[in-house]
């Protein structure tokens, strides 16, 4: 399969990547820009953003696609929410996305860990974006991370509902994530949410279309559509690479469909333009929408 020239990524470099790059390794923090091999890094680090992965660097979950290594559980750092927190007033941030690995291993999934590290951020005065796992859909979870009042809660379908079971682990699933979703509207009905799709594994553009119409029915507000790209021979192979005429259509019909802000590309990943989405979205909340 031949490769387009996206797929051809500059390597981070600059010298706000060796200021940040020198903050974590200090504070000895994870980034997902870093774990996940994010093409975008270097761009969202110096526009002021950057994607922190607390919890460990090691996944209780395996799902197919994903890079983060899984298994061999450690202990919470207890001091990470602060580490964080730190790290966010250090690098003069505008922006803070804090995601995670899951941790089934744990009695509440890292669920509290996860609303202090929220709650310190916000006492610094920065914007907060969650990309949370789905806390196996326990309720009473979730609503520890939402009644930290992050800016933006965000969780990925990752994938259309056919493929779901193919390149997700078995613990999670379409509809699952859909109720976590629904579940953060029905509750905080003013809280901006945000989930994002992967194209490359053989999806439709009507099964596209339709899990843009699962999330428009949990109500959710912003969409990021983007190209998988396999970052080892570990994962799952690239089915097909797409055209940037099927991104923009995409992101067309998401606009039309009713989404607040979309992004849509092949370099494209959840926390992408994340600001500015945030911004967009309180734009349009101003204007009565």
């Amino acid at each position: 399969m031949q490769r387009p020239d996206y797929v051809k990524i500059k390597l981070p470099s600059g010298e706000k990547f060796s200021e940040v790059n020198s903050i974590l390794r200090t504070r000895t923090l994870n980034t997902v820009c870093e774990e996940a091999r994010c093409p975008n890094l270097t761009e969202c680090w110096e526009s002021g953003t950057a994607t922190f992965m607390i919890l460990g660097k090691n996944c209780s979950r395996g799902c197919r696609f994903c890079s983060v290594t899984h298994g061999n559980m450690e202990p919470l750092d207890p001091d990470e929410p602060r580490k964080v927190s730190e790290a966010v007033s250090s690098m003069g941030i505008k922006y803070a996305v804090i995601t995670s690995v899951d941790r089934d291993d744990l009695v509440d999934q890292g669920s509290s860990h996860y609303a202090e590290t929220v709650k310190l951020i916000r006492e610094t005065g920065v914007k907060v974006e969650c990309l949370i796992p789905d806390f196996r859909g326990e309720r009473s979870l979730i609503r520890k991370v939402i009644e930290a009042r992050p800016d933006v809660l965000a969780h990925n379908i990752e994938t259309v509902r056919r493929l779901s079971p193919v390149i997700r682990d078995a613990r999670a699933s379409y509809d699952q994530s859909l109720s976590v979703l629904r579940y953060v509207k029905e509750t905080y009905p003013e809280m901006i949410t945000k989930s994002s799709i992967m194209l490359g594994h053989g999806e439709t553009d009507k099964e596209v279309f339709e899990a843009m119409d699962d999330l428009l029915d949990a109500r959710v507000d912003i969409l990021t559509v983007g190209q998988y790209l396999r970052p080892s021979k570990k994962q799952l192979p690239v089915t097909e690479y797409n055209s940037m005429e099927r991104f923009r259509n995409i992101e067309i019909v998401g606009k039309e469909k009713g989404f607040k802000f979309v992004a849509s590309g092949p370099l494209v990943r959840t926390s992408y333009r994340a600001f500015e989405a945030w911004a967009m979205k309180n734009i349009n909340l101003n204007q009565g929408e």
